[in-house]
């Protein structure tokens, strides 16, 4: 397998190279001049990166002409829920015409790769308790700028399949975290404070914003794991999701950390900047589908996953 990974550089990609380059593939991946690639310092002597803006065709028909992939995992966006509330003309212009581009280009190939077009749970949106564990055929009704991207790029890839005949499998993980999680993102957040606590670098004091979303959280390697078996196995034209079937509360999170830490009397505060004007309230999934399709279901503790981001950022502090 020649496999071209979109955003190798970042969380998903970092660790979607690893498990690839475990399993004997040869990775390649794309990266703009200007991306920090800390992620994958560790694995740059055995991946090749080509410079590449997804957003221009030409720089993608010449990424595909480098790489000559016969397999492909989109991955590369504007990923925070948060920041597409402050830009959405970026979220929406990077999302889906980098997308865009990139199947485009795929489609001009003579040997046409298997395509990986990642989605996201947050497409489900506003979801109804009776409409739980969300499958598949929930209706899509999403609530921020970030989750109409991800819709569009998930019917497009519909669309190119239907269209073009492209071998494209769709994805809708739902919230997936571990080492390397950009800071930015809730459960990476609070361990960093802690962690930040803990060394005396700040006051006992934790921001949140809104702690009673409940979300289904699976480990990334775990994901990763999903998405190769997919770009193996997965039927082209179909979406699958990727969920654990189990949900946490934000401040279930919270209290994991708190409770792990060695710093008590640790006081929560709420910043009115991390308020969202809608939040998805509640996201549990149902992964009978790719159970069935491939075999695939998580298999690292949640709580692991929260005790290895804690170690990732108290090594991470440490260094300071």
């Amino acid at each position: 397998m020649r496999l071209l990974i979109t955003g190798i550089t970042g969380f998903v990609g970092s660790h979607m190279a690893e498990h690839a380059l475990a399993r004997g593939a040869t990775v390649l991946g794309s990266a703009r001049w200007r991306s920090r690639t800390e992620n994958i310092d560790h694995l740059r002597s055995r991946v090749q990166l080509v410079d590449c803006d997804l957003r221009d065709l030409a720089s993608v028909r010449k990424l595909l002409r480098e790489a000559e992939p016969t397999h492909v995992i989109h991955l590369a966006a504007q990923s925070f829920v948060g920041s597409s509330w402050h830009m959405p003309v970026e979220t929406l212009s990077t999302n889906i015409l980098s997308q865009a581009n990139l199947l485009e280009g795929v489609r001009e190939m003579k040997v046409v790769p298997r395509v990986l077009a990642v989605g996201s749970s947050e497409e489900y949106g506003l979801v109804y308790e009776d409409e739980l564990p969300i499958a598949e055929s929930n209706p899509l009704r999403p609530l921020s700028p970030y989750a109409v991207s991800k819709v569009a790029q998930d019917m497009m890839g519909f669309q190119y399949f239907k269209s073009y005949g492209l071998p494209i499998i769709r994805t809708r993980a739902f919230n997936h975290e571990g080492p390397r999680r950009g800071e930015v993102f809730v459960t990476s957040n609070f361990a960093k404070q802690v962690a930040e606590i803990e060394a005396g670098l700040r006051d006992p004091i934790i921001s949140v914003g809104d702690l009673t979303p409940r979300r289904d959280f699976s480990d990334v390697r775990d994901v990763v794991r999903g998405y190769w078996l997919l770009l193996e196995r997965g039927e082209p034209g179909e979406v699958y999701n990727l969920c654990s079937g189990r949900s946490w509360t934000i401040r279930d999170v919270l209290d994991f950390y708190l409770a792990h830490s060695p710093s008590k009397g640790i006081a929560v505060e709420i910043d009115p900047a991390r308020l969202r004007p809608s939040d998805v309230m509640v996201l549990e999934g149902d992964s009978s589908k790719i159970r069935k399709a491939v075999g695939w279901e998580v298999e690292i503790p949640f709580q692991q996953t929260l005790e290895d981001l804690l170690a990732y950022w108290r090594q991470r502090v440490s260094r300071r």
